[in-house]
C-alpha cells in the first residue's frame, strides 16, 4: 500500500518497448505507452496506484523486483517477454519478495512455437492472463486491485 491506496507494479520485459511496432499481426498496434496510460488511468479511477517499468535488462527487472520488497507494492503484474522461457533469476527474485503476481503475456504463447509453451513462473503466478492482446493488462491490474489482499507492513519492511 502506497499512500493509502493499493500499489501494483507492472513489470515488462524485453522488446516489449516495441508494442505496436514489433510484429503488430501478433501483438496488435497499441504502444506500451498507450498500455500504460491506460494503466495508470485505471489505477486513478480504483483509487489504486499503478507503476510501469520496462527493462531489456535481465539485471534491471531483478533490482526493480527487489526493490518492490519494501516499497509498498501489494501486487505485480509481469510479462516476461522472453524471459519467460529462459531466466531463473527472475522466478528467483518473484519468490524472494513473496509478492503476490500474475503471470502475463499479450499473445497465447501456446499457439506459438513448441518452445514458447515452457514458462519459469506459470507454476507459481497467483494467476496466468494470455492471449487477450493488451487488454490482458487490464485485465491483471484490475485483479490485483480487487482480489490481492494488501502486503501487511511487517512483510513490506522485513
Amino acid at each position: 500500500m502506497r499512500d493509502g491506496q493499493k500499489s501494483v507494479l507492472v513489470i515488462n520485459g524485453p522488446n516489449l518497448n516495441l508494442l505496436g511496432i514489433r510484429e503488430p499481426h501478433i501483438y496488435g498496434h497499441e504502444t506500451l505507452q498507450d498500455v500504460e496510460t491506460m494503466g495508470v488511468q485505471q489505477g486513478k479511477a480504483l483509487n489504486a496506484h499503478v507503476d510501469f517499468f520496462q527493462s531489456n535488462w535481465e539485471g534491471a527487472v531483478v533490482d526493480r523486483i527487489q526493490e518492490a520488497r519494501t516499497d509498498g507494492t501489494d501486487g505485480i503484474v509481469i510479462n516476461p517477454g522472453g524471459w519467460t522461457h529462459t531466466s531463473v533469476a527472475i522466478r528467483d527474485a518473484l519468490l524472494g519478495v513473496a509478492i503476490p503476481f500474475i503471470e502475463l503475456h499479450v499473445a497465447n504463447i501456446h499457439s506459438r512455437e513448441e518452445w514458447r509453451h515452457h514458462s519459469y513462473f506459470s507454476d507459481k503466478a497467483k494467476a496466468i492472463i494470455v492471449g487477450c492482446g493488451v487488454q490482458g493488462y487490464e485485465y491483471s491490474i484490475d485483479h490485483v486491485i480487487k482480489r490481492f489482499p494488501e502486503r501487511a507492513e511487517a512483510t513490506k519492511q522485513s
